[in-house]
C-alpha cells in the first residue's frame, strides 16, 4: 500500500514536524524554525536543556509541551507522541544539532506515523554531512553515508574492509576520543595513500578542516582531535579491481575476524578477480611481512 505526504493535511490527525537546528552557529537558524517551536502542541527535544539554549538565541518561547525525546526514552515516549499525533497535534522533533532522525532520535517515530498514515514534514536546515563533503576537496557527484563506525576495533575493521571498494565518496561521524584509531583502521583498510578530509567544529569558532592522505590524517589525529568531527573519504579508483588495491581491505576484514576464503569469495563476487588470485595474494603477503 502505498501512502502520500502531499496533501496540508491526512485525514483528523495532526502533522510529525523534523526540524533541523544549527550544527553550531545558532544565527544558521531559520525563521521557520523559530515558528515551529513556538507555535508546536509539543516540541519533542533530544535534550530540553539545549532547546532552552536555543530558544533564547532565537528568542522564542515554546507554547505548547516540551518533552524529552533522546536514544534511553525513544522506544518509550514514541508511543505517547504517536497518540498525541492521533489526536491531532502538531510535534516537533529537534535534536542536539542537524537533521532528527539522521544519526539522531527521530526514525523511530518517523516510522510509526508513516504506518499510521500521519503527515510528515520537515523544516530543512544545517548539515553536518553535507557541509563537510562541500569543504573537503573530494568528488561530491556521489557520496554514500555511513553514520559512526562500530567502536570496537574488530567490528570496525569488518565495516572498513567491506567499504574498501566502495567508489562514492564515504561521509562518517567520529568520536574525538576514537578519531585516531578510525583513521589508522581506514588507513589499514583502504590504503595510506587514500585521500580524505578531517571536518571538526564546522560552523563554530575553532572550525577547522584537515585534508590529506589517510596515513598523514591518523599521524596528526594521535596527538588528540577535539570537538564534533565529520569525515569524508575519496572513493575507490576506477582501478580498484586490481589485486593490490583490494588487498588491504580484506586484510582488515580477516583481522576483524572473517575467514579469509569467505571474504575472499565475497570480494570475488563484487569486483570479478578470481578466489584464488586473492587467496594467494593474501597468504603471500602474510609470508612477506607485508
Amino acid at each position: 500500500m502505498s501512502t502520500s505526504d502531499g496533501g496540508p493535511d491526512n485525514g483528523d490527525s495532526g502533522t510529525l514536524v523534523l526540524a533541523a537546528t544549527p550544527i553550531g552557529d545558532v544565527r544558521d537558524a531559520s525563521q521557520r524554525l523559530a515558528e515551529e517551536i513556538s507555535t508546536a502542541d509539543v516540541v519533542a527535544a533530544e535534550d530540553t536543556r539545549r532547546l532552552r539554549r536555543l530558544c533564547d538565541g532565537l528568542g522564542v518561547v515554546p507554547a505548547g509541551t516540551v518533552l524529552s525525546y533522546h536514544e534511553h526514552n525513544e522506544a518509550s515516549r514514541t508511543p505517547e507522541l504517536l497518540a498525541r499525533l492521533r489526536e491531532g497535534a502538531r510535534v516537533v522533533v529537534v535534536t542536539d544539532a542537524g537533521m532528527p532522525s539522521v544519526s539522531d532520535p527521530g526514525y523511530r517515530l518517523v516510522d510509526a506515523a508513516v504506518r499510521e498514515g500521519v503527515r510528515v514534514t520537515c523544516v530543512p536546515g544545517p548539515s553536518a554531512v553535507l557541509m563537510a563533503l562541500a569543504v573537503s576537496g573530494l568528488p561530491v557527484d556521489r557520496f554514500c553515508f555511513e553514520g559512526f563506525l562500530p567502536r570496537r576495533a574488530g567490528e570496525r575493521a569488518r565495516v572498513l574492509g567491506a567499504l574498501a571498494g566502495e567508489r562514492r565518496t564515504i561521509v562518517l561521524f567520529e568520536a574525538p576520543h576514537r578519531i585516531a584509531a578510525s583513521l589508522a583502521d581506514m588507513a589499514a583498510a583502504f590504503g595510506d595513500d587514500r585521500p580524505a578530509a578531517v571536518c571538526r567544529e564546522l560552523t563554530k569558532t575553532w572550525e577547522e578542516v584537515r585534508r590529506g592522505p589517510l596515513a598523514e590524517l591518523a599521524v596528526w589525529a594521535a596527538d588528540g582531535v577535539r570537538g564534533e568531527i565529520t569525515v569524508v573519504v575519496s572513493g575507490a579508483t576506477a582501478g580498484a579491481s586490481s589485486l593490490e588495491e583490494v588487498l588491504p581491505g580484506i586484510q582488515a576484514r580477516v583481522a576483524g575476524g572473517e575467514r579469509l576464503k569467505d571474504v575472499c569469495a565475497d570480494v570475488s563476487a563484487a569486483t570479478g578477480l578470481s578466489k584464488k588470485a586473492l587467496y594467494d595474494a593474501v597468504t603471500a603477503a602474510r609470508r612477506g611481512g607485508s
